[in-house]
């Protein structure tokens, strides 16, 4: 008889694959000419980046993108309409060099803007980036990039659409601009190209069914300082990497002049929260360290894992981020973690599994060091060096059911970061010293799309759980607790004070699988929430009274009743109140 443990999981597979996808593709791979040469391109210089890309090894661990940025425009006709190419910088025009990308076996990239000039015109004079744009040439440009030249991926900026310096600015706006763009390339026939939100700042919730990626930031620059910013700006984005659609954390500044640690943090974490891996230095005279770290195969693997997740914080610990994702299999034994430091301090960290929710022995892999650590139990300890971070692959004997929510790991319907939040009445992220892992979501209600939601709680057989809200508010607020799109019940709360997590308990259902639990206010503001709790009463759809452990090893039925543990025989467990598979 098939574990039923293992039925479940399947199921719940089954539901998450059925989703829409772009295929199985993980994050692109590859290499952008910005961070390096930003308009100061040409014809030769792509040519010998694609080579060094095949002749480094880079081609053999997965990097697979020539990306030609900003720099190559010659202006455009206005009679025809026909894109003119940088007669000293591409003398043979855009073709030839695609052409010659595909023939190392590579995929090539191209640049555009959602306005008229683009960010070389605005920011580099570059005076032929005029009137190049998408705006007014939407589906001639897709026509002549995708289907006349070959290009397989483009990344499309904003600043002829919103640049702060553009004195003429069109006052795009941005949604309708760059679905009218993606709607073009779709009318190529192409259905794989990539398109590249290039926004600077998270754009909204909509963008996932416009693009493959997007940018969330402002533009990376070669210092710890901007690394340690994007970070902290994509620590909270977990809920909006999903179906192969992915949060950019914009390209590579590794190999260039941070320290090794601080190189190691921007690829590892890069890697581990699934943004795409764009190289930005020179590739002919890469430094060996560089490219000892670019072709490690075991931090790409985490990076291309075909669920497609982004890490998210399960814990903060000593002032560091424990990150975590599931890889390989949903709900499986195995997981990614990072213990990252941002601090300008060594710090040593206790890592419990059941944070994690691992249990039993645990056998730890160094990716860095692609190194087995051995067994552990319980908890495994590690020294983090300042503005560094450690990697690891855990396999676990047990797997626990997830009982812990943190409000930055939630989805908001309308989230987004380009207009004042208050005005727009859309929630944030924010950081909070009071707050479970420093975080906390507020400015939400007010609205039926302003909620709060966690969108994967996975229950092993589904039944009664015991819901725990961490929440934050000076005044009476109200939330109206739904889960699986029934609601369940409002409630009146206040912690008395606007720096104190005070909590709220109620019972609700769980079906098997992957359940939604959402916090709204439709009419009002409702409390800032620092997380959410789950601890199971009662399961459903097991064969056999459940047991209950406590630490002591002594088992106990539903009822309180001691029983031997040995003898308990049941597929699934509860130890106290959450669900784990019995060895």
């Amino acid at each position: 008889m098939k574990n039923l443990y293992f039925l479940l999981l399947s199921e719940a597979l089954t539901l998450l694959l059925s989703a829409p996808m772009s295929a199985q593709n993980g994050p692109t791979m590859g290499w952008s000419s910005w961070n390096t040469y930003g308009v100061n391109i040409n014809e030769s210089l792509i040519k010998r980046q694609a080579d060094a890309m095949v002749s480094k090894g880079l081609k053999d661990v997965g990097f697979d993108h020539i990306n030609i940025d900003d720099g190559f425009f010659g202006g455009r006709d206005t009679e025809t309409g026909e894109l003119l190419i940088h007669k000293t910088r591409f003398p043979n025009g855009l073709k030839p060099v695609a052409e010659y990308i595909h023939s190392k076996g590579l995929k090539a990239g191209i640049y555009s803007d959602a306005g008229a000039n683009t960010c070389g015109n605005y920011y580099n004079g570059d005076t032929q980036s005029v009137n190049v744009g998408f705006y007014n040439y939407d589906d001639h440009d897709a026509e002549f990039y995708f289907n006349e030249c070959g290009f397989d991926f483009v990344k499309v900026d904003f600043c002829g659409g919103d640049a702060p310096q553009n004195s003429q600015r069109l006052a795009l706006d941005p949604q309708e601009r760059y679905t009218a763009i993606s709607e073009a390339i779709k009318r190529t026939g192409r259905t794989d190209v990539r398109m590249n939100v290039c926004r600077w700042n998270y754009p909204g919730t909509w963008v996932h069914d416009v693009a493959f990626s997007w940018r969330t930031t402002h533009d990376i620059n070669n210092s710890w300082g901007s690394v340690k910013g994007i970070l902290s700006e994509n620590l909270y984005m977990s809920a909006y990497c999903y179906d192969g659609h992915y949060n950019d954390m914009d390209m590579l500044e590794v190999g260039r002049s941070m320290t090794t640690e601080e190189d190691k943090t921007h690829f590892g974490m890069w890697c581990i929260m699934a943004s795409p891996l764009l190289i930005g230095c020179d590739m002919t005279n890469i430094k060996g360290t560089t490219l000892k770290m670019l072709k490690n195969q075991e931090l790409i693997a985490l990076n291309q894992d075909t669920l497609c997740l982004q890490a998210y914080i399960a814990k903060l610990s000593n002032e560091c981020y424990i990150m975590v994702k599931d890889i390989e299999t949903l709900g499986g034994k195995k997981r990614a973690f990072a213990v990252y430091n941002s601090t300008d301090d060594s710090k040593t960290v206790q890592v419990d599994f059941v944070d994690l929710d691992l249990a039993g022995k645990v056998t730890l892999r160094d990716v860095f060091l692609k190194k087995d650590l051995g067994e552990f139990e319980g908890q495994y300890e590690v020294t983090v060096p300042a503005h560094g971070t450690r990697i690891y692959v855990a396999e676990a004997e047990q797997r626990l059911e997830r009982t812990r929510y943190e409000a930055e790991t939630a989805y908001i319907s309308d989230y987004q970061e380009l207009k004042n939040n208050q005005t727009e009445k859309t929630g944030i992220y924010e950081y909070a010293s009071f707050c479970s892992a420093g975080l906390k979501a507020g400015w939400l209600g007010y609205s039926e799309q302003n909620d709060l939601q966690w969108r994967d709680v996975y229950s092993t057989t589904g039944g009664e759980y015991e819901l725990t809200i961490g929440y934050i508010c000076g005044e009476s607020r109200s939330i109206t607790v739904s889960v699986n799109g029934q609601k369940v019940k409002t409630i009146s709360v206040n912690s008395g004070g606007w720096q104190k997590v005070a909590t709220r308990t109620l019972n609700i259902q769980l079906e098997k699988g992957r359940n939604v639990i959402r916090l709204s206010n439709p009419s009002n503001w409702m409390p800032d929430i620092d997380y959410i709790q789950l601890k199971c009463l009662a399961p459903t759809a097991i064969n056999a009274p459940a047991s209950v452990s406590n630490t002591s090893g002594q088992a106990y039925d539903l009822q309180g009743r001691k029983v031997n543990a040995d003898d308990v025989h049941h597929d699934v467990m509860i130890v106290d109140g959450r669900k784990i598979m019995k060895k």
